[in-house]
């Protein structure tokens, strides 16, 4: 059974880090687009970033580029999202997701994931001084 399983999850204050991981079990990263989405309390869930297990490529959503930092380690079949310069407004609950990639990236990642058939239950990133 395909399972996502998020951590990395805290507090930190404005301006710090933090790097998520989504294990998967199930399957393995061969041909999926991979996406780390969000939703802040009373916002509707947003798409954050997207990476192509395939070749590589990358999504991000105009306001964590230069910022968030997505990326694949086949071999432990493990996706992370490195977030610096974190600002209060990225606290919310991230969660991983998966779909077999049939659509280009900004497809799966640019809404709220409604196009994405496997879910994570979520780590919370609280960002407060």
């Amino acid at each position: 059974q395909l399972q996502l399983v998020e951590s990395g999850g805290g507090l930190v204050q404005p301006g710090g880090s933090l790097r998520l991981s989504c294990a998967a079990s199930g399957f393995s990263l061969g041909y999926y687009a991979i996406g780390w989405f969000r939703q802040a309390p009373g916002k509707e869930r947003e798409g954050v970033s997207c990476i192509s297990t395939s070749d590589g490529s990358t999504y991000y959503t105009g306001s964590v580029k230069g910022r968030f930092t997505i990326s694949r380690d086949s071999v432990k079949n493990t996706v992370y999202l490195q977030m610096k310069s974190l600002k209060p407004e990225d606290a919310a609950v991230y969660y991983c997701a998966a779909v077999p990639k049939r659509a280009p990236l900004s497809y799966y990642c640019s809404g709220p994931g409604d196009g994405m058939d496997y879910w994570g239950k979520g780590t919370l990133v609280t960002v407060s001084a």
